[in-house]
């Protein structure tokens, strides 16, 4: 058994953690962080990938959560690194969903939209509160 979470320091990718969390504790399952290098639109002080790394395994050192976190590239295909990471002992996938316009989804493509439809297990989205 195993939990993937796709995260980015944004409410979004907050969410997705939390629920991700919630599932890990319920069902004992470790969890595993896809952690996108991407630094978040109108971040004010830019977050340095080892200092966000070790926050995000502080918190759910915390939390008492069994993790790995898989820390991306700038180069990196958030969406080829959750699917290719994906194996049969795989119960999950958690990611988080932010509102975008018609256009939007044309022209950026859409990490959440390849997971929801390539990923080879259940998929949960959740949106910020």
């Amino acid at each position: 058994m195993k939990i993937i979470v796709g995260y980015r320091p944004t409410p979004e990718g907050q969410a997705a953690l939390n629920r991700a969390v919630d599932e890990a504790r319920r069902s004992e399952a470790p969890l595993l962080v896809v952690n996108s290098a991407e630094e978040p639109p109108g971040a004010p002080v830019p977050i340095s990938t080892e200092v966000g790394a070790d926050a995000l395994s502080q918190r759910l050192d915390e939390d008492g959560i069994s993790h790995e976190i898989r820390q991306l590239d700038v180069d990196d295909d958030p969406a080829d690194s959750i699917l290719s990471s994906v194996s049969d002992l795989t119960d999950l996938i958690v990611i988080g969903l932010r509102r975008r316009s018609p256009v939007g989804k044309i022209i950026t493509g859409s990490v959440a939209q390849r997971v929801l439809l390539e990923a080879a297990c259940p998929v949960l989205a959740v949106k910020a509160p």
